[in-house]
């Protein structure tokens, strides 16, 4: 891990900047670009890179460049990617932590409208969704049909109703820093760790962003791993419900 960039800001400024948190698996064709427009147009922000076991460049070009960056030496998965960058957060004493891809789909542009929620005190956990004004790349139609699926199914076994909620592009305070730092799901981890915001009493607001669609690389959720997302997901947060419900 490089060091944390130097900073003349005292501790308590530290603590007020937003940490953005970077799961890069393979990126190697973006990555650079999407450091490079954070540290020149959005230096407001602290960033961390965690390269989650990448096979390619991803890592060395993070080195190369001096850009701040974890490295993990086997691959985690999305989900223990970003509860390192949650614990990252924890570590470093982060008043705020945002969630962005490394693939340039999320526009940093809207970091402000996520987190503002956070800092006026109304929300715990702010999610960028694609769906409500429906502007810019919305996925496909058998991807928002799954997506619609799911959010039934959480707010049957929450009461909250949330759009989007596989949206990566999301926002916590320092309290659920803590909680996701030592709890997150592990596999497609976005639906299950709104379920753990509801059972903690978490307060959960969508704000609307425009998302691009990806820059570099592709996705690798396909139509055979689409069909074990949803089931796979659908039986987690079943779970994830009950077993909150019989710890309380």
């Amino acid at each position: 891990m490089n060091g944390r960039p130097e900073r003349k800001e005292s501790i308590v400024e530290q603590k007020e900047k937003p940490l953005l948190i970077i799961p890069a698996y393979n990126e190697a064709e973006g990555i650079e670009a999407v450091i490079r427009n954070l540290a020149e147009n959005f230096p407001q922000y602290d960033y961390v890179v965690i390269n989650d076991g990448s096979t390619d460049r991803t890592g060395e070009i993070c080195e190369e460049n001096g850009f701040n960056v974890v490295n993990l030496p086997i691959n985690l998965g999305i989900g223990g990617a970003v509860q390192t960058g949650y614990r990252y957060a924890r570590k470093y004493g982060y008043g705020i932590a945002v969630q962005i891809d490394g693939d340039g789909q999320h526009d940093v542009s809207y970091v402000e409208a996520v987190i503002r929620p956070l800092r006026d005190g109304e929300a715990d956990v702010v999610i960028g969704s694609r769906f409500l004004e429906r502007e810019g790349f919305q996925s496909s139609v058998g991807r928002r049909a799954g997506i619609q699926i799911l959010s039934g199914l959480i707010w049957l076994c929450t009461g909250v109703r949330v759009k989007d909620v596989t949206s990566g592009f999301r926002a916590v305070n320092r309290h659920f820093i803590e909680i996701y730092a030592g709890d997150y799901p592990s596999d497609y981890p976005e639906p299950e760790a709104i379920i753990t915001a509801v059972m903690n009493r978490g307060r959960i607001r969508e704000v609307p962003v425009v998302m691009k669609e990806r820059e570099t690389g592709k996705s690798s959720i396909n139509l055979k791993r689409s069909v074990y997302y949803m089931i796979k997901v659908t039986l987690a947060i079943l779970v994830k419900r009950v077993s909150y419900g019989f710890r309380r």
